[in-house]
């Protein structure tokens, strides 16, 4: 099969994560300029109609954008527009995978279980919680604005804090568990992760400070709860219209029961990564799942 020559990584970007998809983007650069790709790459820092010319002067954009712009469909949106081939998923896959509260409803529906939830487009002041909860925004990703709330008097500054980040905020059930993650690529899941942050939960600062977590990759699960495991992350892989490749996060509690949390369209490709993590498991190198991710991009 013929493959591209020219490619444009798409990086930076507005936001809490413009730093980290700043990593994600020059590591992933470095591997197809090591794969033998004319590469170019483009931090956006303006308008995407100024982008244009440099998008139409090659033949595919490996997105390395995370959060907000990057993963809710606009970059997708447009980049369809110009008749562009990219990685990741389509726009509307985008923009229901970064909407935490329609990805949940829809696992939900599908009998795939995922902590119990409210969300919230103002501050409120009336509501009962069995404490503690999860305050999160409903539209942002990497643990962007996330709190645990112990207690009555900790709602309102989590509800604030979380409120800085977008303009609904989802209040969630929490489950006491490990925390596992699953990279599916081309509709086929990869081994199981397992995160052990050294913070009450996984958070913006354990995601992406080394040596903030422990990893161990292939989780220790045992073979009936990893397929189990991997097929429901295919599973919301197609029930959430995703392309190309994803990272799919769970918690699983002292029951062995697998609870959804969120499914990630454009994972982190830094140095902590999962994903990649995922595909040395499967021995995988960096490299060679970069090129996997844009043949299977190119061919759809």
């Amino acid at each position: 099969m013929k493959k591209p020559n020219k490619i444009a990584v798409l990086m930076g970007g507005p936001g809490e994560e413009r730093e980290v998809s700043l990593k994600s983007g020059k590591a992933i650069a470095k591997a197809l300029r090591d794969n033998g790709y004319d590469v170019s790459d483009i931090v956006l820092d303006t308008e995407l109609v100024n982008l244009i010319d440099k998008l139409l002067s090659v033949d595919m954009v490996f997105l390395g954008l995370h959060g907000s712009i990057g993963e809710n469909g606009t970059i997708q949106g447009f980049l369809d527009a110009l008749g562009v081939k990219y990685t990741g998923s389509g726009p509307l896959s985008s923009a229901i995978c970064m909407d935490k509260n329609i990805s949940k409803v829809i696992a939900e529906k599908n009998n795939i279980l995922t902590p119990k939830w409210k969300i919230y487009n103002k501050i409120i002041d009336n509501d009962k919680f069995n404490y503690p909860v999860i305050v999160k925004p409903n539209g942002q990703g990497s643990t962007v604005g996330l709190r645990i709330v112990h207690k009555k008097e900790e709602l309102i500054p989590a509800l604030n804090y979380a409120f800085n980040y977008d303009s609904s905020v989802l209040v969630e059930e929490y489950i006491k568990g490990r925390e596992l993650t699953v990279m599916v690529l081309d509709g086929k899941a990869y081994p199981v992760c397992e995160i052990i942050p050294s913070h009450e939960l996984y958070d913006f600062e354990c995601k992406y400070t080394a040596g903030m977590s422990n990893y161990i990759c292939p989780a220790k699960l045992g073979s009936d709860l990893t397929k189990y495991i991997q097929k429901a992350s295919e599973d919301l892989f197609n029930l959430l219209k995703c392309q190309n490749y994803s990272r799919t996060d769970f918690l699983m509690d002292d029951q062995n029961r697998f609870w959804f949390l969120e499914m990630n369209t454009l994972p982190g490709m830094t140095d902590t990564s999962l994903a990649p993590m995922s595909a040395l498991a499967a021995e995988i190198s960096f490299n060679e799942l970069i090129d996997k991710i844009v043949m299977v991009a190119w061919k759809r």
